[in-house]
Order: structure tokens, then sequence, then C-alpha cells
């Protein structure tokens, strides 16, 4: 598969939201992904939303998210990335140094597997400064990811899908557009860049979008997060605040993932997320025009052999 310049084993990713620190890159890898996105990552490490923040709505084969954005900051991911700046991250932070031993394994080994690396503003920062978080995680970054994807549309960070909208948009794409030039020079490397958008933007929010993402030369996009919309669920969970995703997500990913392909028609590629929970999900989705598809919701309730299913092995 041929995406964004860059090749794919098969169509099938890992989303972003399970392995948030690169933590398991190397197991994950294993299942079969041809892509697995991990983060969000964010500039500095926080916890994210008090507990409860995580709730399995198992009559709606659905989930509702509301973790916040847990990471543990850019530091420490890039040190999971490059072992050589592990020493100094253990001295910061625990006042020792690790052995040779352990620093040599400590890297994620991924064969094939194309990495892309989700990055999201802090969520103390206001929009008004959140480019200077994604500037930041994109000079970062850039060396370790074959993709970057921007996340301004999770809905448990409060105010970030506000930068889904119009000259909010417009600004921040246009300033990473252009710090992601400066890096490709330095580091003689494509970095494609991908914008991840809500299923609750209306059409005509969706196609202002998408018009922007266009117009500032980005490589793609993912469609979609989670939904805050609650309609049909039979859980008890079913009012929890929060992201859903999963089987509900299906009808309103599907409906964002045929309004995207006609808009942009054929000049970025589209990876489809949501919903995804059987084989003939992820055919559906590809055969509607999405060139990738991630899967997440859909691991929980049918195991990780989902990624082999869709494949066919």
């Amino acid at each position: 598969m041929r995406a964004f310049g860059l090749t794919f084993k098969n169509p099938v990713g890992l989303a972003a939201g399970y392995d948030r620190d690169g933590i398991a890159i190397r197991g994950l890898s294993a299942l079969g992904f041809g892509h697995i996105e991990i983060g969000t990552i964010t500039p500095q490490p926080h916890p994210g939303n008090p507990t409860p923040r995580l709730f399995r709505l198992i009559e709606d084969e659905a989930v509702i998210d509301r973790m916040g954005s847990p990471s543990r900051g850019s530091e420490f991911v890039q040190m999971r990335m490059n072992p050589s700046l592990r020493a100094g991250w253990f001295e910061r932070t625990f006042g020792i140094q690790p052995s040779g031993q352990k620093r040599k394994a400590f890297a994620p080994r991924r064969g094939s597997v194309i990495l892309g690396i989700n990055i999201g503003r802090n969520k103390e920062t206001p929009n008004e400064q959140a480019v200077l978080d994604y500037l930041a995680l994109l000079q970062n970054f850039a060396p370790y990811a074959d993709y970057l994807a921007i996340n301004v549309s999770s809905p448990d960070t409060a105010g970030l899908r506000q930068l889904q909208a119009g000259e909010s948009l417009r600004s921040l794409l246009g300033h990473l557009h252009a710090q992601r030039k400066i890096e490709e020079g330095t580091l003689q490397k494509k970095i494609p860049l991908l914008v991840k958008l809500s299923p609750d933007l209306t059409s005509q929010e969706l196609d202002e979008a998408m018009d922007v993402i266009l117009q500032t030369r980005m490589d793609g996009i993912i469609a979609t997060s989670t939904t805050l919309t609650r309609e049909g669920l039979r859980s008890r969970h079913r009012d929890e605040a929060g992201g859903l995703s999963g089987a509900p997500l299906r009808v309103q990913s599907e409906a964002v993932l045929r309004q995207a392909v006609r808009r942009v028609d054929g000049r970025i590629p589209i990876i489809s997320v949501g919903g995804i929970m059987t084989p003939d999900d992820a055919r559906r989705r590809l055969d509607m025009g999405a060139a990738l598809i991630q899967v997440y919701t859909g691991l929980i309730y049918h195991g990780p052999g989902l990624v082999k299913k869709i494949l066919g092995q």
C-alpha cells in the first residue's frame, strides 16, 4: 500500500490512544499491523482527567473515554525512541544512571511497521498559544516519525476542537507546514503531516476544514476521532461524559468518510477510523475510498486476532 509517500505492508493500523507513550511498539508490531500510531503526546507530562475516566459499554460494543490525554510528555517518548537519551532522562528524573545493558535494549524495534506519532497541545495551554506546543512537538519527533498526526479533535481536552475551525486551523497548519519544510531540509527526509478530524462537525464545518487542509498542503486526513453523540445506546454508562467509540460510531464515521472522499477527490489519502469492528467493516471502508484504516475498540471486543482476520490470515 502506498500513501503519503510511504509504503505500508498492509492497510490496517492501530489508532492513537492505545499506546500513548510509545512503550509497546515492539509487541504491537507483532500483531500484524501495517502501521501503529502512538500518542497523543503532549509537550509536558500530565496525568489526564480524574478517574473513573474509561467505561466499557458491553451491550453496545462501545467505549466512553474521558482520559484527557494523559501523557508522560515529549521528553519521555523521545527517550523511548532514542536510547542515547535515556541516561540523561533517568538522571534528571530519578537521580540514577541506568546500566548500559538495559539502555541498549530500550529502543523499540518495529521492523517494517510504519510509525505514526500523534501530537497535541497540553491541557493547560490556551488555544492562542497552542501553535507553540505543536511546533515544539514537530521538531522533537520529526526524526523518529514516519508521519505526524495533528490532533485537533479530541473531545476530552477542553477547547481543543475549536482549533478545527476556519482561521484557527489555517493559522496552525500554516505554521506547521513552514516548520515541516525546515525539518525536511535538516533531516533530508519527507515528513508527512496528517490532520485528525471530529465526526461531530457539521457538513459545512467539515468541508471548510478539509479545504484548509488542502490549501495548507497537508498530506492526509484521519477521519474520525470519537463522538459526543449518544443516540441509541443501551448501556447504563451511556450518559457518562467523554468520547464514544466502537460500533455506535460506525454510521457517523462512514458518513464523514463519504463526504471526505468526495471533497478531496483523490488529492490526498484518507485514513478511516471509528466503528471498524469486523472484517466486513474494514472492507467497506476501503471500498468507499479510504487508503488505510485503523482499529482500536474493535480489539477490545474481538481480540488482537481481529487484525489478521481483516487481512484474511
